[in-house]
């Protein structure tokens, strides 16, 4: 088959490999739609490397190759001899993410057991940890790691329902915490900002207003117009921190409290010299972006006398549906073929082949009308 093949740090090269081998649980996906995410950009541009040995080493990509590609959509190609419930011609998306389940791991281990499947002790992930990725003709996944698209679902909007997912389970994370400030407690919420609006910044913004009904003032900051433009429609006051100084604007619209709780979701180490400014004494903090290069985090010192709540969250864990399924990743194709968050409105570039595909890299997401690429095979 064709795939493109992340063989060094920027370097992208679409050549044949062998095609991947089916086991009895598994399905044969023929990938028809592919997101392109901000972690693949770092993956490719050397930042991060989650692909390690058994001491914890990451593994260069010059001694194996890596081939990206974590949110993903296709149709049914071929099923093992022990799936049962999907059959050739079937639209599906997947979780990426192998766990006990996709692995027929019995009996489960304890993060699988709890529900938080992205740490489980046997986790591996495609076109993350080394596994093979979505930018290919075919991925062999298993079958309990994917879910049937609704007859009416555009095939590029299942490959990014995964996003959504990741944010479903950050948001689960902080309400599931015993911070200060919660929605629904005797000290309420009563402000959020997101540092970001990119696609993670638009869903969390989403997610607040349309499923969690929160009706407070959600700030968004970035650096892009384009972008801000979005946010304001989807509910967010939004700052341009090209032209306003955002703590002195934050302050302003929190009436002087500071920031009740605060995302930050766009991988940027700079907006770390601000959060210990703009976060008020016990709010709480998500650490949602990753890829921060460039500033020491000794600047966080000043944050640790302000007594935060912290979280930390990466994946889309939240549980099984009783045939092993994803639960994160059902409820997140529910909130999107409802309609309650939508997507496919700042998908901004459509790349038609693997060959094309580099071009996201090496050139797109610099582009200032950039915000979200997808790839749509055949």
């Amino acid at each position: 088959m064709k795939a493109a093949v992340l063989e060094d740090v920027r370097k992208m090269v679409v050549r044949q490999v062998a095609d991947p081998e089916l086991a009895p649980h598994e399905i044969l996906l023929g990938v028809r739609a592919v997101g392109v995410c901000g972690t693949d950009l770092h993956l490719f541009q050397g930042h991060g490397n989650y692909n390690t040995d058994a001491a914890g080493r990451p593994i260069p990509l010059t001694e194996q190759p890596q081939i990206l590609g974590h949110e993903f959509a296709g149709e049914v190609l071929e099923v093992g001899k022990e799936v049962k419930d999907l059959k050739p011609g079937d639209r599906v998306l997947c979780d990426q993410g192998r766990n006990c389940y996709s692995q027929k791991i019995r009996p489960l281990c304890a993060y699988c057991a709890a529900g938080d499947s992205h740490q489980c002790a046997h986790y591996q992930e495609h076109g993350i940890t080394g596994l093979q990725g979505a930018l290919a003709d075919y991925v062999a996944i298993p079958a309990v790691n994917c879910l049937q698209l609704p007859e009416d679902m555009p095939i590029e909007l299942g490959a990014l329902v995964e996003p959504l997912g990741c944010v479903l389970h950050s948001s689960d994370r902080v309400e599931g915490t015993s911070a200060r400030f919660t929605f629904q407690g005797p000290e309420r919420i009563r402000n959020i900002l997101i540092f970001g609006s990119g696609p993670a910044g638009l869903l969390f913004l989403q997610y607040l207003r349309n499923v969690r009904r929160f009706d407070g003032t959600i700030i968004v900051s970035d650096l892009r117009e384009k972008n801000l433009k979005f946010a304001e429609q989807f509910g967010a006051t939004t700052v341009n921190a090209s032209e306003q100084d955002v703590v002195e604007a934050a302050r302003e619209l929190t009436h002087g409290e500071g920031v009740h709780y605060l995302i930050e979701a766009c991988g940027s180490a700079a907006v770390f010299e601000q959060i210990p400014k703009l976060l008020c004494k016990q709010g709480t903090l998500l650490i949602y972006g990753a890829g921060h290069k460039g500033k020491d985090m000794s600047l966080l010192d000043l944050l640790y006398f302000k007594e935060p709540t912290v979280v930390i969250s990466v994946g889309a864990s939240g549980g099984f549906e009783p045939d092993g399924r994803p639960t994160t990743y059902r409820r997140a194709l529910e909130m999107v073929s409802s309609g309650q968050v939508q997507i496919l409105p700042f998908v901004t570039h459509r790349y038609q082949s693997l060959e094309e595909i580099h071009t996201a890299f090496e050139k797109d997401f610099d582009r200032s009308d950039y915000l979200k690429g997808v790839l749509k095979m055949r």
